[in-house]
């Protein structure tokens, strides 16, 4: 057995090789692994499944192609948490809500995006609770596409409009309590997450047990990578680029 993760890929038009780098990486991958999982920000931002965008579709043919052969789970993230049934029906992914437990290779694992588990960021916190609320959700889909595009480029300018004047150059990381409440729910579960930009693996003490926590690589400035579980364990590996 052996599965692939990989997360914050942020794929969007303006960077076209992303795009390149997606597709011939899942045409590597394809039918030459049992599974791959994708844990959130696969897109820089989606607006909604109907859009009609030439470079979401030419992503969701990459996907559909994969998926024919290969079962593929996609995880909303904080940038794409609006991913709905139309994606999963055009990519042929299957949706997962977090945390969601995956057992495999004889050991629990636990997946998120990350984004919930930065608990020090109140403001972000207050705006991913109200933006994943069923009726901000309708409303927003009820709007033209293009005011919704207008929409999310001006939050991702502000987003990094903010990182700048407070002189940040990463994502803020998680919460420490925030990840031993997680872990403490899983009982001898391996966490997995991305989102905040920060690949390493962290070994901790929990209640007198060892617990780990894997960080997924992004893909931003020509980098990339992924993890890999297979029945000698979890391992990071970077992208063939």
């Amino acid at each position: 057995m052996a599965i692939h993760f990989i997360s914050d890929l942020h794929l969007h038009p303006g960077e076209p090789w992303l795009g390149q780098l997606f597709s011939r990486t899942l045409a590597s991958w394809r039918g030459q692994i049992d599974a791959l999982y994708i844990l959130g920000d696969l897109f820089e931002y989606w607006v909604g499944d109907d859009d009609t965008d030439p470079f979401v579709h030419d992503m969701l043919a990459a996907m559909q192609a994969f998926s024919a052969r290969t079962p593929l789970y996609v995880m909303r993230g904080n940038r794409d948490f609006l991913l709905g049934p139309g994606f999963a029906a055009a990519s042929g992914a299957t949706l997962l809500d977090e945390p969601h437990l995956l057992q495999a290779c004889g050991q629990p694992y636990v997946l998120v995006h990350g984004d919930g588990q930065c608990t020090d960021d109140t403001a972000y916190q207050q705006f991913r609770a109200m933006v994943r609320q069923p009726a901000w959700q309708a409303a927003f889909l009820q709007k033209p596409l293009a005011e919704r595009h207008a929409i999310a480029q001006q939050i991702r300018g502000m987003s990094q409009a903010k990182k700048q004047d407070e002189g940040l150059n990463e994502m803020g990381d998680v919460t420490p309590t925030a990840i031993d409440a997680l872990l403490a729910a899983y009982p001898g579960a391996t966490l997995i997450h991305g989102h905040t930009h920060r690949p390493a693996c962290h070994t901790q003490q929990l209640n007198g047990e060892t617990r780990q926590r894997w960080v997924i690589a992004d893909w931003y400035a020509g980098r990339g990578g992924y993890l890999r579980l297979d029945e000698h364990g979890l391992s990071a590996h970077p992208l063939s680029l």
